[in-house]
């Protein structure tokens, strides 16, 4: 069963016609997949069919385990988003609901190669040179969330140093409870900085200092 409506298909079409480079979905499941798993397999594959300039690349999590390393995947199901390269932008769950919008314009930043980001953002992403690790946790139903993902995404795009995942909160509630999360979105930085909201860039570039000046 098709999992766009028709009306769905045209307007992901026509938003992946704008498409400049090559945009590969690299996803992570296994063998026996589990119901989260599957659902993601399926809206991935329907997605990558629309556009010659998207494709879809899978990858078992027990068996690939050389692949598995190399994109710091720790949990399925997973999908990391690469162009030229790989800018540490990261889904963990189903990138459904709200955050479906966000994952169809992270593919096209991706496929631009750059992000719009402030001048002075810009800047102070030069001073991080130590690995920022940014967890976002969502649920498909937050209207807000997709805001905090994007900015997660666009500042791991600017800056090789970070890596920012999408992490749903339904699907793995163990973390959820890990890092008390009563309500979305809320963010993680290297485990040491968080706050809930989906803050401005100028503010959420501010907690990614604070990160970066404790491991200094």
């Amino acid at each position: 069963m098709a999992i766009f409506s028709e009306h769905e298909r045209e307007h992901v079409m026509e938003t992946l016609g704008e498409l400049e480079r090559n945009v590969k979905l690299i996803f992570f499941t296994q063998d026996f997949e589990c119901e989260s798993c599957r659902q993601s397999h399926e809206l991935l594959k329907e997605l990558a069919d629309l556009s010659d300039k998207l494709s879809l690349k899978v990858y078992d999590f027990k068996e690939d385990k050389e692949i598995v390393e190399k994109y710091r995947i720790d949990k399925i199901p997973a999908l990391a988003v690469e162009g030229e390269k790989d800018y540490g932008i990261r889904y963990f769950g189903t990138p459904a609901g709200y955050e479906f919008a966000a994952l169809l314009e992270n593919i096209l930043d991706v496929s631009r190669g750059t992000v719009e980001l402030s001048e002075e953002t810009t800047e102070e992403l030069q001073e991080i040179d130590s690995l920022i690790h940014i967890q976002v946790f969502v649920t498909p139903t937050c209207p807000y969330c997709p805001r905090a993902v994007r900015t997660a995404h666009k500042l791991a795009q600017a800056n090789d140093w970070i890596q920012a995942d999408m992490v749903s909160a339904t699907e793995f509630p163990h973390l959820a409870n890990k890092y008390d999360v009563f309500s979305v979105p809320k963010v993680i930085i290297n485990e040491g900085i968080e706050f809930e909201g989906a803050l401005p860039e100028r503010h959420f570039v501010q907690h990614i200092l604070m990160a970066a000046s404790s491991r200094t």
